[in-house]
């Protein structure tokens, strides 16, 4: 291995890694979205279900790359 070669992780600890900052991330999103949920009016049923429902679904955009990089582990050659 030359020096320009940094060594890489291997799957299991991306892995580790990448679970571990989706449950930091995700903890981190709930205290948010509940936060600014309370500035919400809550008398406006459809802005509040309008509100949840896209916290509930767009969670997930800023957690695909984190994915993307735990599951781009390329096996090298023997």
């Amino acid at each position: 291995m030359d020096q320009s070669e940094k060594p890489r992780p291997n799957l299991a600890v991306r892995r580790i890694v990448a679970s571990l900052g989706i449950v930091v991330f995700l903890c981190v999103y709930i205290v948010g979205v509940s936060d600014i949920g309370h500035y919400v009016p809550a008398h406006n049923v459809l802005l509040t279900l309008l509100y949840y429902a896209l916290a509930g679904t767009l969670w997930g955009v800023p957690i695909l790359p984190l994915i993307s990089w735990s599951e781009a582990y390329k096996k090298t050659s023997r």
